[in-house]
């Protein structure tokens, strides 16, 4: 999903009690806060507790929104900022997200290529993983990563393309093992 496909007015909507926008909101936008949300706390678990707190925020804020032309980057923000107390709190689970695919009865090429991937996401540094998470997950454009993260345009670019050809580099060994 691109940024700029995601329109303002389903939260104005939200703002005066429609609930098809919220529904539509939620479908367009739940992937992308998910697996922001699961880049900053690593954690299937914490994710989606963040997600289901961060989806109550934003209609219970619908009406405090101040149409900017970014919505997404405002949503991303609350989850940000929900992800960053609850680690504060101490209060997550137990890293076992590593271990939910194999306990899948499904045992496919899909399954090894979602652990490599997995794997390849985890050996990056923590910002670096949440560039490469927003812009494949929402299409953010750097420039819009950036301002999120309060990181210059430059630094997000580069350590996008660093860790593309870090995770390239980790999967490929992985194949010849």
């Amino acid at each position: 999903m691109n940024t700029l496909e995601l329109d303002e007015k389903l939260i104005l909507r939200m703002a005066e009690g429609d609930n098809d926008a919220f529904r539509d909101l939620y479908e367009q936008t739940s992937s992308a806060v998910y697996g922001f949300a699961l880049s900053i706390l690593r954690n299937v678990h914490d994710a989606e507790n963040v997600m289901h707190d961060a989806y109550l925020r934003i209609h219970r804020s619908a009406a405090a929104y101040k149409p900017m032309g970014k919505p997404m980057a405002w949503i991303l923000t609350i989850v940000r900022n929900l992800c960053y107390t609850k680690l504060k709190s101490g209060d997550i689970c137990e890293d076992i997200s590593q271990y939910e695919d194999l306990l899948h009865v499904n045992e496919g090429e899909q399954t090894v290529d979602r652990m490599v991937l997995q794997k390849a996401l985890d050996m990056l540094p923590f910002e670096d993983r949440q560039i490469v998470v927003l812009h494949a997950l929402t299409g953010m454009k750097h420039r819009e990563i950036a301002e999120l993260l309060d990181l210059p345009t430059g630094t997000v670019t580069s350590k996008y393309k660093r860790s593309l050809a870090k995770m390239r580099k980790e999967i490929e060994g992985r194949g010849e093992e």
